[in-house]
């Protein structure tokens, strides 16, 4: 019996691989985005996950990668695009890619409430796969106008073990890039990307998923 037990061990089919990132991505559709910035706002993301060397980052490592995306404005607009999914193969990459391409503004007149923006990340992320390390990232040209604020969501929303990363689009709002340093970031390993306009999106989206995927750390977030 003891035999017999160890053989089936041996020829037992493998155990599914650990996933090793748990990653949610938030869109601004907030009323400073026009259709053309949104445009490239939602092709540039598709085209940054559909890269070769994202590709690459994502499926050469230890465990799976399971991606969400939505998108945000005003204080009860948030819209699921892309719910938890496993990015196993390169045709799971194929598919994300392609439903995030032809995405559907989901509203275009409302003003930017980043607190129940990140409120809502929390509570996607709750419904997420177990995964080593869960990231937000959250992109966006403006600062918080309506509602609470970023760290009152922190206080009342889920965001144990959560690291949340920024993608601050330059033009709109002078004051966007130390509002998401001082208020967005949060966690360990917390990071910002900058994107220089709508036009730069892309590169800036694909830059941040890299290090998200890769689990790079360039340096510590400076103390508040």
């Amino acid at each position: 019996m003891r035999w017999a037990a160890l053989l089936a061990g041996l020829f037992a089919a493998p155990a599914e691989a650990a996933c090793r990132l748990a990653l949610v991505l938030a869109l601004d559709v907030s009323s400073s985005v026009d259709a053309q910035e949104y445009d490239l706002q939602r092709k540039g993301l598709a085209a940054a996950l559909d890269a070769p060397d994202i590709r690459h980052a994502i499926l050469r490592g230890e465990g799976d990668v399971a991606l969400a995306v939505y998108e945000w404005s005003g204080r009860d607009q948030q819209k699921l695009h892309l719910d938890w999914t496993i990015l196993r193969s390169h045709a799971d990459i194929t598919r994300a890619a392609a439903l995030l391409a032809g995405m559907e503004r989901s509203t275009t007149e409302f003003p930017t409430a980043l607190g129940s923006a990140l409120g809502y990340g929390a509570q996607v992320m709750t419904r997420a796969p177990e995964c080593a390390r869960r990231v937000i990232d959250v992109s966006g040209d403006g600062v918080n106008n309506e509602g609470f604020a970023p760290a009152l969501a922190y206080r009342h929303f889920p965001f144990q073990n959560i690291t949340v990363n920024g993608l601050v689009i330059l033009g709109h709002d002078a004051a966007v890039l130390r509002h998401y340093r001082d208020e967005v970031l949060r966690g360990p390993g917390a990071f910002l990307e900058v994107a220089d306009g709508f036009e730069d999106f892309r590169r800036a989206m694909a830059r941040k998923l890299f290090r998200e995927i890769s689990d790079i750390v360039l340096g510590a977030l400076p103390a508040q």
